[in-house]
């Protein structure tokens, strides 16, 4: 079996298809394609892939279903193609955990570079030698959970695991970074993905809401990732006092 990538391409056209497969294969990952919602199920059985890029608007089962089964599945990377007059479905996407968009049309070289960048967030970090000092602080509790930085789990107090994102996990460590500083919205995308910010791109606040609903005892008042009007988030970790 080979060691590299494999990426699952979904989508109805079938020369859009074609072409994206055979980019991805001349810049080293293990390529396969599915034209339907049925076809990329079929695939994901015989082999997991690493990685999806999914249509977001195909006949049948369109990319927001099939972006939900597969991020029920487990942690596979997903990365929904889009077209740019679809913000709302976009902004969709993302809460059901996509861990990225890239607009129709769009430069092929851009897409190997943010499936590297998925894969790389979605990659477990490596354990350190026996003999090497494990850091300081490795966990970092976040309200109600607690993150092991060394793993990339978040756990709540009951002990139950909270599935994360590849780019949620990047914020909460940013946040774990940055205690008690607040951090604009460009800030917080280029420590957590490298992007430079839109001011109509609202995907920090979507993945923000999604983790205050895993964190937050009350995620309509938060307490420990804060905004702060006009300027960002701020994360307190002293912003729920101990029972």
């Amino acid at each position: 079996m080979s060691d590299r990538p494999h990426i699952l391409v979904v989508d109805d056209d079938r020369d859009l298809r074609e072409s994206i497969g055979e980019y991805l294969s001349l810049h080293g990952f293990d390529t396969i394609l599915a034209e339907d919602g049925a076809a990329m199920r079929r695939r994901v059985a015989e082999r997991r892939p690493d990685l999806v890029v999914l249509d977001l608007t195909m006949p049948g089962e369109d990319g927001l279903t099939l972006a939900r089964w597969l991020r029920a599945q487990g942690s596979t990377g997903i990365i929904m193609l889009t077209a740019m007059a679809e913000p709302t479905d976009r902004i969709v996407g993302l809460e059901i955990g996509a861990d990225d968009y890239i607009g129709k049309p769009f430069v092929p070289r851009e897409l190997v570079a943010r499936i590297r960048t998925v894969l790389r967030r979605l990659a477990p970090v490596a354990a350190a030698p026996a003999s090497a000092p494990q850091p300081p602080v490795h966990e970092v509790r976040f309200g109600r959970c607690v993150l092991d930085r060394l793993s990339g789990k978040l756990r709540g107090d009951d002990g139950v695991e909270e599935q994360l994102t590849g780019m949620e996990l990047d914020l909460l460590n940013a946040f774990a970074e940055h205690p008690n500083r607040i951090l604009s919205r460009d800030r917080l995308l280029s420590l957590a993905h490298n992007r430079d910010w839109d001011p109509l791109d609202r995907s920090i606040d979507v993945r923000i809401t999604r983790i205050r609903k895993k964190i937050e005892p009350d995620p309509a008042r938060p307490r420990v990732i804060k905004t702060v009007r006009g300027a960002g988030y701020i994360f307190e970790p002293g912003g729920i006092p101990s029972a």
